[in-house]
């Protein structure tokens, strides 16, 4: 059998919108995880800031990545479908985000986890086993190594 991450495509998304996948993991998660303000007011077709890659498995959409450069930094985002939680769908995304933002020369990684998140300890606690710094207002940071070539 395969592993899941040997079925896990990373496919970037140019240009990316808001569709139906997206409403199905971001739009449906709880409030106080991804802005359900703004993301409520987006359309099918809206197109979306930013740079979007989704993770598929077979021929179903089971995550997305976002990435927002600025200064030499990446803020980044991840969103797993909940029926493919604790199986590397996150850690796929997250490798993929790293690799991305590594390739562009950029400095750092960071995320921000809201207060508000139902999950929040949990997630951050997640992100530190994976080498992010948090700070007291909720931001995390990963600092990336540069590759020589």
């Amino acid at each position: 059998m395969k592993s899941e991450e040997q079925e896990l495509r990373w496919i970037q998304e140019s240009p990316p919108y808001w569709d139906a996948a997206k409403a199905r993991i971001i739009g449906a998660a709880p409030p106080g995880t991804f802005g359900a303000d703004r993301l409520s007011r987006l359309r099918d077709g809206d197109l979306l800031p930013g740079d979007w890659f989704r993770v598929e498995a077979g021929d179903r959409v089971v995550g997305f990545g976002w990435m927002d450069t600025t200064w030499g930094d990446a803020e980044i985002l991840l969103a797993v479908d909940p029926e493919r939680r604790n199986v590397g769908v996150g850690s796929f995304i997250l490798d993929h985000l790293e690799e991305e933002a590594r390739a562009r020369g950029l400095n750092y990684v960071y995320n921000t986890v809201s207060p508000r998140h139902p999950d929040g300890a949990g997630v951050t606690a997640w992100l530190e086993r994976r080498h992010f710094t948090s700070f007291e207002d909720g931001s995390l940071r990963h600092g990336l190594a540069s590759v020589e070539p």
